[in-house]
């Protein structure tokens, strides 16, 4: 048995052969309903927090060295390699399906805007001349930062910048593609906006996401702890600050960051409910226990120039891999096109089901 598999089996108790059957849905209480003092609270917690942040997708270099690595060969798989080449393609796709000559496409809690202005650019240079993109936020400081960015780059009569909560979103019209880019793990009325998204949606056309499906509040499930426990005693003793909290943590924190805004808020229940009204035709999950090293909180620490750190990482890569294709772990990100019929065609990345994805709430 080799280090990996005895890791493994040391820190799930799973013999590395064995297939852990999964729930098809998982149900997790809600710490706020829409329109109380707790709701409130988040709400205005989540727009004081993203006021000022000009760069949400800021990432460590470690990140970057294990998604080039790892994670962009995947993606190269199926014609794309990176977020803004994943919803470009897939817009044109579904105005291909939908004989749009001019598609209306909608970003549901689309932040800066930055990827959407990409996007944007991206569908002009395709030849795609008339078309519009939505872009749906509850923070007006965010969608301002996305309509100077527009203007900068010569797109803004291909965007249009609307304010909303989208746990609250009433869709006004039908839509070529719905794209979620990272905000679906805000979404506290999950159940409501996948309905809106399905009645919004035309028949033919594409739900894209690209989003995080972890343990609410991204903290670890016990089988990840466990694993993140046993290479945390590995780290020197200066990896083990938290930029992000500005603390050592001597052992790691299982921290639910839901508690104050709606970071992760009910992250666990998406790819359930997503099963539950659409159909997978792409469907790209990946990572688990390296989110914690190459993250905003740790990763910092490490040197993509050190051996050592590098070869750490890869090591995080391939136990979670492991895990996916022995059923201990699950991703705790996907990247999926899907469809509210069934789908004609159905491509799984490295074999990984969404089915296989969900986790059995504990």
């Amino acid at each position: 048995m080799n280090y990996l598999s005895e890791l493994v089996r040391r820190v799930t108790g799973h013999n590395t052969n064995a297939k852990k059957i999964r729930p098809t849905l998982s149900a997790a209480p809600l710490s706020a309903k829409i329109g109380d003092a707790s709701y409130d609270a988040k709400l205005a917690a989540e727009k004081k927090y993203y006021k000022d942040v000009v760069n949400i997708n800021e990432l460590p270099e470690i990140f970057h060295y294990w998604s080039n690595k790892y994670l962009r060969p995947m993606l190269e798989e199926y014609g794309f390699a990176n977020s803004d080449e994943f919803f470009a393609k897939y817009f044109l796709e579904s105005a291909q399906r939908c004989n749009a000559t001019s598609p209306t496409f909608v970003s549901v809690g689309s932040g800066n805007c930055d990827t959407e202005v990409r996007v944007a650019g991206l569908l002009q240079k395709a030849g795609l001349t008339r078309f519009t993109i939505e872009c749906l936020d509850m923070n007006p400081h965010m969608l301002q930062r996305g309509r100077e960015m527009a203007a900068r780059e010569g797109l803004s009569e291909h965007l249009a910048f609307v304010e909303g909560d989208f746990n609250k979103w009433e869709a006004s019209q039908r839509y070529t593609a719905i794209m979620a880019n990272q905000s679906l793990h805000h979404v506290l009325n999950l159940e409501g906006l996948f309905d809106q998204v399905v009645r919004a949606l035309d028949p033919r056309g594409y739900f894209i996401t690209h989003d995080m499906i972890g343990r609410n509040g991204h903290q670890r499930w016990p089988e990840a702890l466990d694993a993140v426990n046993q290479f945390w005693k590995e780290l020197p003793e200066s990896y083990r600050y938290n930029h992000l909290l500005k603390r050592h943590e001597e052992r790691y924190e299982n921290w639910d960051c839901s508690t104050e805004g709606f970071e992760g808020i009910r992250a666990q229940d998406i790819l359930p409910l997503l099963l539950e009204r659409f159909d997978f035709r792409l469907f790209i999950g990946f990572a688990n226990v390296v989110d914690v090293f190459i993250d905003r909180c740790f990763g910092h620490n490490f040197d993509i120039k050190q051996d050592w750190d590098r070869q750490f990482i890869d090591r995080l890569h391939e136990f979670d891999e492991v895990g996916f294709r022995n059923g201990t772990l699950t991703p705790t990100h996907i990247i999926a096109v899907m469809t509210v019929d069934s789908s004609a065609n159905h491509e799984y990345s490295r074999d990984i089901t969404p089915q296989n994805s969900v986790h059995e709430p504990v």
